[in-house]
Parts: structure tokens; C-alpha cells; sequence
């Protein structure tokens, strides 16, 4: 079965679609699966020597863009048999400009060959502050550590101001998805994030996809660990963001304090002429502040964030390191072989972070609510104790060790 997954970012698709697809590798089905990411951004057909077939995907792809039309986009899913799943974003078809005329007949091939999922958001406030945050950042996903340090590195240092008309936009640029997902697509199954990212992997195994298979394999049957704590792993290996933002002083030490000769090394191999000699730990902390910055921008460092959590915290998560890496390793097999472009995303920041980083939230939610009124069939007006609760939620399962002060009765003011 192919499965199609509908989009307006933000709403934990490429999570989905990523997930999806690891799945049904652990079953048994009479073809591959392979998982195109975009639709209307660029495919290729090649043949896969592993595979021993035709496929099509972005494995081989020269350049991503809309450089196809979307009935060649038809014509190339239609050329091969191989099992697809595949994200379609409003944003990118708006972008496109093609006519009507071009895309009713391409959503009613995927009606007819795809089954279709639609994304949703329950806080559609914290899906417009992430938007307007991608705006700024250009990262609609991370993958790893050393992209949350290249991507969040100066927000998390200086904190950020969003532009009140960019956070409008995306607000309206949500409610002109759900209209068109509504309009054109047979929807067969609604994704609400906040309500199915916590039980991901019986979402998944619920689909229509797995009903014919004799046994639904698990990810702890896979790996030996839950799907759950895999995640949590893998957010926690990564927290930048909630190490920084606990940080006193120049966010740099995060990584500096935990450097190791190798990471000297790699300063040392990266240094321009210009900069001063790095022979140890401390000089590498005495460089320039400017200097450091520069080379935790540039350097590729992913290693160390896990020994800097709390110790409770490592000993409780030290336990799934081998499942872990077992299914790391599956992982990036399946993107060795093109099943995927990429193994899934980490969370980027909870909304405590973005609490604290933004420094014009209020005034964004008094911006928000006022939409709301304009748009009640769209979204709920949100309070101080709503966004607390979510926020104490959020703790509990990400980062169980941090004791959020004060959140019972009212937020918290912002720090920056």
C-alpha cells in the first residue's frame, strides 16, 4: 500500500513518514517501500542493484526543485511498483503556481493510489512560533547535535525577537491547509501531534498498511527497546537547547567544558592561519569569544552532549544505549540503501524553549488569541495555565530531571 501524508510542517510529518517506513521494513510485504520525502520537489528513477529493480526516489537526485510538472511527477510514481510513502506540503505546491486545471488531475491520482493521511495541530500557537522560527533559522528539521548548535547557537545566546506579521502569516497559512487538504483529498486517517506523538508506534500499527500482516513487530522486538525510549534517546543525546538555556554564562561552555583532546585536534585541523595556537583544553577555552563561536559553527562536533546531563539522567538512559545503537545502525542502513533520505528527525526545542527564547511571547499570544476569535473553527484561544500544563507535560517525558519552578499558577516570566 502506498501512503500519502499531507502537510503544512510542523505537524510531525516528516517524524511520520520517516517512522512509517522503518515499519513496514520489519514486516513482511510483496515489494520494497521506499519513502520519496516530497512529492513536488524532485524525484528520480534509477536502478537499485541491491533491490534488483527500478526505483524511484531522491537517492540519485542531481538537484532538488520544481523543475518537474506534476504530471511528469505522476508519470514517474507510475513507472515503478514499488511500495511509496511520500509527504505532500501545501506550502510547496503554493510556491509552485501550477493551475488548477494541472492539479486536480494530480490529486486524483493520489486519491486513487495512495492512502492518504492528513496532519493536524492541536496548539496551533506553537505551530505558528515554530514556523516563524523556521523562517529565521531555515532548519525544518535537525538531525543531530552539531545542527541544533549551527541552526540555535545565537538564539540560544541572545534570545529573538519574531516578527508579529510572519507569525499572522503562518497562523493563516494553516487554516488555507486544512481548507485545501479538506477540498481535494480523501482522507483516510487524521495525525494529531499532540495527541498521537505520544503513542507514535500504535498509530502507526493501526494503519490499514499492516492489516493483512500474520504478526505487528514492535520497535522493543526489533531493537530491545521501546519506541519510546529510543526517542527519548535520541532527544537527550542532542539537548543542546535545554543545557544552554541552563547555562549562566557564555553558552559556548557547554561544549568547551566537556571538550577532549580530540576535540582540540579538530580545532587545531580547522584552524585558519589567523587564529591563535590551540595545543589544550584551556587554550581552546581562553580562544576569543568571537573566535570560539566560529569554530563550534563550523566544526561537525555531535559527541559529548549525553556525558553532560545530569548523572541521575545518564544512568537512566545509559540502559538503552545498546538498543540504541542497534537500531542506529539499522537506521542508517536503510538511508546506505535510498529507503529513505534520512533516519528521523530529534525534537528541536519544547515549548518551554521556545518560552525562553522568544522574547516577545506574550505579546504573541494576545496575537494569537485575537485570531482565534476571527477563526474559532480553526484553532482555541490559549491561556497562561494551558501552556504551563503543556509545558510541565512536555518535562515529564523529555527531561523528567528538570524541576520547572513556579508553573502551577502562572508562566514563568521571560528570562532573556
Amino acid at each position: 500500500m502506498n501512503v500519502l501524508i499531507l502537510t503544512s510542517d510542523a505537524v510531525g510529518s516528516t517524524l511520520l513518514q520517516r517512522m512509517l517506513t522503518i515499519y513496514m521494513q520489519f514486516h513482511k510485504f510483496d515489494r520494497p517501500t521506499i519513502n520519496l520525502h516530497e512529492l513536488t520537489n524532485g524525484l528520480a528513477k534509477y536502478y537499485s542493484p541491491e533491490f534488483n529493480q527500478e526505483l524511484v526516489g531522491k537517492k540519485t537526485l542531481a538537484s532538488w526543485g520544481y523543475h518537474q510538472t506534476l504530471q511528469q511527477v505522476v508519470e514517474l510514481l507510475s513507472s515503478v511498483d514499488h511500495y511509496k510513502t511520500a509527504r505532500l506540503a501545501h506550502y510547496h505546491i503554493r510556491q509552485r503556481g501550477d493551475s488548477v486545471e494541472h492539479q486536480i488531475p494530480f490529486y486524483n491520482y493520489l486519491n486513487e493510489n495512495f492512502y492518504i493521511i492528513a496532519c493536524r495541530r492541536t496548539n496551533v500557537f506553537e505551530h505558528a512560533l515554530i514556523m516563524a522560527l523556521n523562517r529565521v533559522t531555515k532548519k525544518l528539521n535537525v538531525y543531530n547535535a552539531s545542527e541544533k548548535i549551527n541552526a540555535f547557537y545565537d538564539i540560544y545566546k541572545s534570545g529573538i525577537t519574531l516578527d508579529p506579521g510572519v507569525f499572522v502569516n503562518q497562523l493563516n497559512a494553516y487554516k488555507l491547509y486544512i481548507n485545501w487538504s479538506e477540498q481535494h483529498f480523501n482522507i483516510g486517517s487524521y495525525f494529531n501531534y499532540e495527541k498521537d506523538i505520544p503513542r507514535l508506534e500504535q498509530f502507526i500499527l493501526d494503519l490499514p498498511v499492516f492489516a493483512g500482516q500474520p504478526e505487528l513487530i514492535t520497535w522493543q522486538k526489533n531493537f530491545g527497546l521501546s519506541f519510546d525510549n529510543w526517542n527519548k534517546m535520541h532527544y537527550a543525546r542532542s539537548d543542546i537547547g535545554g543545557l544552554a538555556l541552563g547555562l549562566k554564562s557564555d553558552p559556548s561552555q557547554l561544549l568547551l567544558s566537556n571538550s577532549t583532546n580530540d576535540t582540540v585536534a579538530a580545532c587545531q585541523q580547522l584552524a585558519p592561519e589567523h587564529w591563535p595556537a590551540v595545543h589544550s583544553i584551556e587554550d581552546l577555552k581562553n580562544l576569543p569569544t568571537e573566535t570560539k563561536n566560529e569554530f563550534l559553527k563550523n566544526s561537525n562536533f555531535d559527541q559529548g552532549i549525553f556525558s553532560l546531563l545530569p548523572a541521575d539522567r545518564q544512568q537512566e538512559l545509559s540502559q538503552y544505549q545498546p538498543g540504541y545503537d542497534l537500531a542506529q545502525h539499522t537506521i542508517r542502513q536503510m538511508v546506505d540503501l535510498g529507503i529513505m533520505i534520512s533516519g528521523p528527525p530529534i525534537k528541536k526545542q519544547t515549548l518551554d524553549e521556545k518560552r525562553r527564547i522568544i522574547k516577545n511571547f506574550g505579546p504573541l499570544i494576545e496575537l494569537y488569541n485575537k485570531w482565534t476569535t476571527v477563526n474559532p473553527d480553526m484553532a482555541l484561544p490559549v491561556t497562561d495555565q494551558d501552556l504551563s500544563n503543556c509545558i510541565r507535560r512536555e518535562a515529564e517525558y523529555w527531561n523528567p530531571s528538570v524541576i520547572l519552578a513556579d508553573l502551577q499558577h502562572k508562566m514563568l516570566p521571560n528570562p532573556l
